[in-house]
C-alpha cells in the first residue's frame, strides 16, 4: 500500500507521515528531502539556481538517498541536518520548478514506491508522483497556524519573516501544490498530529478492506 500525503510547508505533512508510517510499519518517504539535498548540493557547488540543465545534470550525476531513519546524503555527504535551514527553505522551490530535474527525481521517487508499504509525503505525490496510490491526502491549515509552526521548527527567525516566507514559497509552489482530484483534504488547524493520523488510517484501512 502506498499512502501519499501531499500539502504546503507547515501543514503537517512531515510529523503525520512519520507518525503514521510507525504505527502502519510502513516505510516513511520525504521525498521534499530529494529536492532540499539537491538545492544544497547546488549551492555548495555555486550552480546558477537558474539554470535547469545544470540542475538537471547535477540531479543525474548525484543521487540522493534518503532512508527510512531520516538520514539523507547526497555526493557522499550526509546532508540531514544542512538542508533543515532558513536558507534552504528559501530557495528550494528555485530549484523544484524545473520541470526537467523534477523529471530525474520522480522517477528515483516512483522506484521507492514500486517498493510497496510507504508513507510519501511531499508535493504532487498525489496527482503525479504516484497517481495510483491507495490513499492521497491533502493536509491543509490556516496561514497563521502555519506560520506558528515554522516558528517552532525555524525558531532563530521571527514570526513575521517565516509568515512572510512561507507566502512567498506558496506563490512559487503553486504549480506542484494542486491536490489530485480524488484526495482526502484535511484541514490540520485544530487537529493534533495523532487525530490527523487516526483520519488517515482510518482511510487505509477502508482501502484495505474494499
Amino acid at each position: 500500500m502506498i499512502i501519499a500525503i501531499d500539502g504546503p510547508a507547515g501543514a503537517g505533512k512531515s510529523t503525520v507521515a512519520r507518525r503514521l508510517a510507525e504505527r502502519l510499519g510502513f516505510r516513511y518517504l520525504d521525498t521534499g528531502a530529494m529536492y532540499r539535498a539537491l538545492t544544497w548540493l547546488a549551492l555548495e557547488r555555486d550552480v546558477d539556481l537558474d539554470n535547469g540543465a545544470e540542475l538537471t545534470a547535477l540531479a543525474r550525476e548525484n543521487e540522493v538517498t534518503v532512508e527510512e531513519a531520516g538520514r539523507v546524503t547526497v555526493a557522499g555527504r550526509d546532508v540531514s541536518t544542512a538542508i533543515r535551514t532558513v536558507e534552504i527553505d528559501r530557495v528550494v522551490s528555485s530549484v523544484a520548478r524545473h520541470h526537467t530535474v523534477r523529471e530525474v527525481l520522480r522517477e528515483r521517487q516512483r522506484a521507492l514506491a514500486a517498493e510497496g508499504n510507504a508513507v510519501m509525503e511531499g508535493r504532487d505525490i498525489g496527482a503525479v508522483v504516484c497517481p495510483g496510490a491507495d490513499v492521497k491526502v491533502f493536509l491543509t491549515a490556516e496561514a497563521a497556524e502555519r506560520a506558528r509552526r515554522r516558528t517552532d521548527e525555524r525558531p532563530g527567525l521571527g514570526a513575521d519573516a517565516l509568515a512572510t516566507d512561507l507566502r512567498l514559497r506558496d506563490a512559487r509552489d503553486a504549480a506542484q501544490m494542486e491536490a489530485a482530484a480524488d484526495a482526502e483534504t484535511i484541514d490540520t488547524t485544530d487537529l493534533t498530529i495523532d487525530e490527523v493520523v487516526d483520519r488517515i488510517e482510518a482511510l487505509a484501512a477502508t482501502r484495505t478492506r474494499g
